[in-house]
């Protein structure tokens, strides 16, 4: 079979492995989205074609491979500051609720992808401390999650090409946040990189070990899981946040019939929910 083709039988099974594994649910008729994530790995395994690299991955043991398929399908195009209001009232209104916190205050970026979010929030914080020098004495801790390995690889090294840096970035904050390497990319700072930390996570899985926090972003994700995964995914962001700890979710993305455990806060513009 070409490589470019994908038999409906090898995707219904493929798309069921795939929600098993990381929750995802492709839904029907995304055979063109298989193909354009995994064509690139039929070279890198020398798999002939689609069809034996998905019974491969589906029915085999091999890890490596496993990784990189669930690394193509989950990994996905983010921004610096997107959708600007969760970032807008972070510096206007929600980081001075924890102003004088004695313990570090801490945030959570679920699904970070390649890092943009978390480092987004790292700026904002340090902007807001330009204006409040000494608010959080306990200091700030951010972490960031994501399954994929190669994702948080890249997260770590905080490097960003122009392409990257040109989807949502100023020139004012390139300037004061990053630096030009011999390549011609642009490395995040220490200032910001020393706020964030990376740790492989899979949002199917058990979040204790990640310990509790103030603050979570959750956004854009929730729209890739069926009702009873995001029910359980919020459920358990509610276990890792106290009472009036803060979750955004993703613009597109509502909690109504999901979870009891939050009240909506709208804000002008945008939302977020407080922990009952």
């Amino acid at each position: 079979m070409p490589e470019q083709e994908l038999g409906n039988q090898d995707y219904v099974t493929f798309r069921d492995y795939l929600e098993r594994q990381c929750g995802i649910v492709l839904g029907d008729n995304k055979q063109y989205l298989v193909r354009s994530r995994l064509s690139p790995l039929l070279r890198r395994f020398d798999i002939p074609d689609l069809s034996q690299l998905l019974r491969k991955v589906v029915n085999g043991h091999d890890r490596t491979l496993r990784e990189a398929v669930i690394d193509a399908m989950t990994t996905n195009e983010t921004l610096w500051f997107r959708d600007s209001y969760p970032y807008e009232l972070l510096k206007s209104e929600l980081l001075s609720k924890f102003k004088g916190k004695s313990g570090p205050l801490k945030i959570w970026s679920a699904a970070c992808s390649s890092g943009q979010e978390p480092y987004s929030i790292a700026i904002c914080v340090l902007e807001y401390l330009q204006r409040n020098p000494g608010a959080f004495p306990g200091g700030v801790q951010i972490v960031g999650t994501d399954i994929s390995t190669d994702m948080l690889s890249r997260c770590k090294a905080a490097e960003y090409d122009n392409l990257s840096l040109s989807r949502g970035l100023s020139e004012e904050r390139k300037r004061q946040f990053f630096e030009t390497m011999d390549n011609g990319s642009m490395r995040l700072k220490s200032q910001v990189t020393a706020m964030v930390s990376f740790r492989p996570i899979n949002l199917l899985e058990s979040y204790a070990s990640l310990g509790r926090f103030d603050m979570v972003f959750c956004r854009n994700v929730l729209i890739y899981f069926s009702p009873q995964v995001k029910t359980q995914i919020l459920q358990q962001i509610a276990a890792c946040l106290p009472s009036a700890g803060i979750l955004f979710l993703g613009a597109s993305e509502s909690m109504s019939g999901l979870s009891d455990a939050f009240s909506m806060i709208r804000c002008n513009p945008g939302l977020y929910y407080l922990k009952k």
